[in-house]
This record gives C-alpha cells, sequence and structure tokens, in this order.
C-alpha cells in the first residue's frame, strides 16, 4: 500500500567502539535498552515503529510536525540520559527525517523517504537532526528559526541533490538568525570529485591551504607529515581527517583532547570525540580545547 508519510531514522552513534569497551554481551543489553526507550517515545509521540535496526530505530508519522516536533524532544530527552553515561557506554543520537512516498509491505516499508532519512542519518553529527525540505515545508512556515539550511545535499541513489535543513533542537541555542546556502549544483556520480568543483579552504593564523575534493582526504594535526599542520602542543600529531564521503566533506576527529566545530549563522558549538561530522558553509574548529577558550588553536574553513 503506497501513502505519503514522514520517516524517522534515529540511530546511536558509535556503537561499535561500545561493544568493542563493553564486550557483546553488556553492549547488547545496553543497546537494545536505548533502541527500546526511542522506540517508546516515539510511539508516544504519534509515531509507528517499523523495526529496530541494531543501532537504531525505523518510524512512521503521518504529520511531519508530530515527526519533528517528536525528535526535537527525543534528542532533549536523550541528552539527559547521556550526562549521565560513562564514558565506555557513550552513544550519541543523530537523526535523520524524510517526507515522501512510502511502499508498506506487510510490517516493513520502502521508498524514497525511506532512503532519504536513512541517507540523512548517516550524514549528520552526532547530536544532529537533519530534515529534507519537503518535511519542513509540511510542518512549518519557513523561515522558522529551529532550521538552518544545509542547502543541497547529493543522496546516494538518487539522481537529484537534496534541500537539507538543520533542525537546532537546544531550547538555549539562541539561533535568531538562520545562513542560507546556495544550492550546489552537483550531478554526476558519487566518484566524480573532479566534475564537482567542490573544494575547502583552511586558514590557520598565517597559513591558508584550498583542498579539491580530490585531495582528499587530507590529515590535520601536529606532525609535519600531515598536510595542514597546526603547532599547539593541545593538538594530537594526527588530530583529525577531512574526507570525501559520497558528495560531502567530512571531518572525522581522530585525537586524544577532541575537537569543537561552529558554524556560521549561529547554533550551538559542536564536540567531537572520535566522531564525525558533515562540513558545510563556513565556521571554526578548535582543536584539543573548546571555542569559548580565547586561546584555542582555531582553524576557520569554508566549503565552496
Amino acid at each position: 500500500m503506497s501513502s505519503l508519510a514522514t520517516v524517522v531514522f534515529a540511530d546511536l552513534f558509535g556503537s561499535t567502539g561500545v561493544f568493542e569497551s563493553l564486550g557483546n554481551a553488556r553492549a547488547t543489553e545496553v543497546v537494545t535498552r536505548t533502541t527500546s526507550w526511542l522506540a517508546q517515545r516515539c510511539t508516544e509521540g504519534g509515531g509507528k515503529v517499523i523495526k529496530l535496526l541494531g543501532d537504531g530505530v525505523l518510524v512512521v508519522f503521518d504529520d511531519s510536525r508530530d515527526a519533528i516536533e517528536t525528535v526535537l524532544l527525543l534528542q532533549r530527552k536523550y541528552q539527559l540520559l547521556l550526562s549521565q553515561t560513562p564514558t565506555n557506554a557513550y552513544m550519541p543520537l543523530r537523526i535523520g527525517v524524510a517526507r515522501g512516498g512510502v511502499e508498506f509491505v506487510e510490517n516493513d516499508c520502502y521508498g524514497d523517504a525511506v532512503n532519504i532519512a536513512s541517507r540523512l542519518s548517516e550524514l549528520t553529527g552526532a547530536h544532529q537532526i537533519w530534515v529534507n525540505r519537503d518535511a519542513v515545508e509540511d510542518a512549518f512556515q519557513y523561515p522558522d528559526e529551529r532550521f538552518r539550511s544545509l542547502g543541497s545535499i547529493p543522496i546516494r541513489g538518487r539522481a537529484e541533490p537534496c534541500m537539507v535543513y538543520q533542525v537546532e533542537w537546544q531550547e538555549d541555542s539562541g539561533t535568531g538568525e538562520l545562513t542560507i546556502q546556495a544550492d550546489l549544483e552537483l550531478g554526476g556520480g558519487d566518484n566524480a570529485r573532479d566534475a564537482l568543483g567542490i573544494q575547502i579552504c583552511l586558514v590557520c593564523l598565517d597559513q591558508q591551504r584550498v583542498f579539491h575534493a580530490f585531495d582528499l582526504p587530507i590529515h590535520v594535526g601536529r606532525s609535519r607529515q600531515v598536510e595542514f599542520v597546526v603547532d599547539d602542543v593541545r593538538v594530537s600529531r594526527k588530530h583529525a581527517r577531512i574526507d570525501w564521503r559520497n558528495g560531502s566533506v567530512v571531518l572525522v576527529d581522530v585525537s586524544s583532547y577532541g575537537s569543537w566545530v561552529r558554524f556560521a549563522g549561529g547554533g550551538p558549538d559542536l564536540l567531537l570525540r572520535r566522531e564525525e561530522c558533515v562540513l558545510h558553509g563556513q565556521g571554526e574548529i578548535a582543536l584539543g580545547a573548546a571555542l569559548n577558550d580565547p586561546s584555542a588553536p582555531l582553524i576557520h574553513f569554508s566549503v565552496q
């Protein structure tokens, strides 16, 4: 049976490390308990849980407003749980939401919205919520301060890129101004890097480098052997990696002390500890110290 619906993929990020740290039996118990909790919260918000996906849940809503309001509340409640979670069981939540056609077959569902929501969940960083334009327009009058445009992002398996918005779910984020990215006219397959013309510019003090998509991956760190050197004792020898992954520029923290990301236009700072996020637009990256530390080693980035 075909219908129009809003699909939510909620995924626990970093579960592999939890299995390594806790062992299979204990990690399975923690992950299963957490995904069951996620499913219950989504059901309370009006969603229909289609299935549990190991370290995530697939939920379908009839109404986009219900879906988005539910995942906003879900992140806030889950953040409280995370604050009491030991480091070896720490799994941030990342969520993808998409409105579109869905085909229900027995107890499962398929379709474009399912594929988009799944892909957005994979692309988004820890603690983030990404939604497609159809879901936003179905539920809210845009612009709305809760939504920040990320521009057009390629979705694996789709010929056309998808207009994506990040949901600012922190109640005290103070996002009063939106950054609207110009649409990227992307064509070709995921591996056609040189045809895309995408590049990232990194600036640190008097050092400025431009890396094209076909130059990636590159490493950032204190070692003289990396492609972008930041000479500070708080920076690991290989602190972070910048990848090209399925049409997106991805920052991967591989450091001892973490990386912080702040996007232009407002929104909360994003802390990465052995985690990753998609870089878009402009912003700042702090290595080994928080962005509110005036002495933090800073890299200004711009994805063009």
